[in-house]
């Protein structure tokens, strides 16, 4: 795979190559210049997920150990949401100004230690401070690749390329379930993260050395011109109609897989905790197929007119109908959990959607603020879903299935919603690239 050359001569990008000093330009061999650059970045990534999903699985020991409710268990483990999310905007203007390869080893530095301290908490707020940590460790873990990748490589490979970084996520879920449910016979909870701390700093250190600089500007944009780049992205009308169902669509699933799907199979379907782990097994083995399919056909289907907005639109369609299944309760549950998950694979495509209203030297900044998006709304389903099933049990006298029945019912009203705004925004908004966005001076 070879790398691109210098971008359009009316999209400036000040950041858009790599540095002579530290090259994956390709050259006799470009397929090893696209893995050198693609391994370590995908060991960060496959970390991230292991982090945002492990407490599916280790709920149980959670609420046993801690005597949690179903709030306060939402609340801990979205804590890693709302630290993520509180970073992206800093992480967007940090990777615009200095790159991916000196941005997100610091980053991976702060998750190591968040998990270190995780499996060495006592309480529920060092706990709940581990956990922030975590999130903010990670908060570049997608976003890093996704700049280099818009940085080095011709628009027309950049579906795939990042469908690529998002088989990397997909492995990182899939260890998060049946896996890790049989590592913890054999070790606890705080055994695992802390392994998770260890592994974090190896690969921090691997992509400090590893990955490529980006060419920096010589007079580079300040701080002020880079919070203009923010603001322009914030009132720009193309993110405001892809933020919606990336926050619902995304962010449910995310919360689903990362907590909600195992306490629902426990309590509303009946399962134990070994069959739910197998549920999720397969969810997560279907959603890396997807993303493989993305990586290996995206560029090609672009060529024959099936683009990246054709293949989000239809993955979000079939994973709010699965989700609809999987509320009724219909029989053949692997099936519905698979291909929710499988609906999914596309929300790396929003990212390459969006980017293509903006230059070059913004789509860090976008990339986050939708991203930002995506997580709050994580963050607000995970723990939603635990206040909608604690306030209903109380208030209602509901039991523990009924009352997430309801709260499902609910974050699937809200799907189908945020779809409706997307459908009825594409006419507008799914070919249009608005020449005002891409700045004639560095943001």
């Amino acid at each position: 795979m070879s790398v691109a050359g210098p971008p359009p001569r009316d999209n400036p990008a000040p950041y858009g190559a790599i540095s002579t000093d530290r090259t994956a330009r390709a050259g006799a061999d470009p397929q090893l210049a696209f893995v050198r650059v693609y391994t370590p970045f995908a060991a960060g990534y496959l970390l991230s997920y292991v982090f945002r999903t492990v407490n599916a699985v280790i709920s149980p020991e959670l609420t046993r150990d801690l005597a949690l409710s179903p709030a306060a268990l939402g609340l801990l483990t979205s804590a890693y949401f709302i630290a993520f999310g509180a970073m992206q905007i800093p992480a967007g203007m940090l990777l615009d100004r200095y790159g991916p390869r000196r941005v997100e080893p610091a980053f991976l530095l702060i998750a190591g230690t968040g998990s270190l301290a995780f499996g060495l908490a006592s309480g529920e707020s060092a706990l709940l401070l581990a956990r922030g940590l975590i999130g903010a460790g990670v908060a570049t873990c997608l976003m890093a690749p996704l700049k280099g990748i818009a940085t080095w490589y011709s628009a027309d490979r950049q579906a795939s390329l990042s469908g690529w970084m998002m088989v990397a996520g997909g492995v990182g879920a899939l260890l998060a379930t049946a896996p890790l449910e049989l590592a913890l016979r054999f070790t606890s909870w705080r055994g695992v993260f802390i392994a998770l701390a260890i592994a974090t700093y190896v690969v921090a250190i691997w992509m400090w050395w590893q990955v490529p600089d980006i060419t920096r500007a010589t007079h580079g944009a300040g701080w002020r011109a880079q919070w203009d780049g923010v603001r322009l992205v914030f009132r720009t009308p193309r993110f405001w109609w892809l933020a919606p169902l990336a926050a619902v669509g995304m962010g449910g699933f995310t919360a689903l897989q990362g907590l909600w799907s195992v306490p629902w199979m426990i309590e509303v379907q009946g399962f134990d905790r070994a069959m739910a782990a197998r549920h999720l097994l397969v969810m997560s083995a279907v959603t890396l197929c997807g993303y493989l399919f993305v990586g290996t056909f995206a560029t090609g289907l672009a060529r024959r007119g099936i683009t990246a907005r054709h293949l989000y639109a239809a993955g979000f369609a079939l994973n709010g109908a699965a989700l609809g299944t999987i509320v009724l309760q219909l029989p053949g549950s692997y099936v519905w959990w698979a291909l929710y998950g499988l609906g999914s694979a596309v929300n790396v495509l929003g990212f390459t959607v969006l980017a293509e209203g903006f230059a070059r030297e913004v789509i860090g900044r976008a990339n986050t603020a939708l991203n930002l998006v995506m997580f709050t709304g994580s963050f607000l389903a995970q723990w939603g879903i635990g206040v909608v099933a604690t306030a209903t049990g109380r208030m209602l006298a509901l039991d523990g299935a009924d009352s997430l029945r309801v709260a499902f019912c609910i974050l699937l009203a809200l799907d189908v919603l945020a779809y409706v705004w997307f459908a009825a925004g594409w006419p507008r908004h799914a070919i249009a690239r608005d020449p005002a966005l891409r700045p004639s001076s560095p943001v």
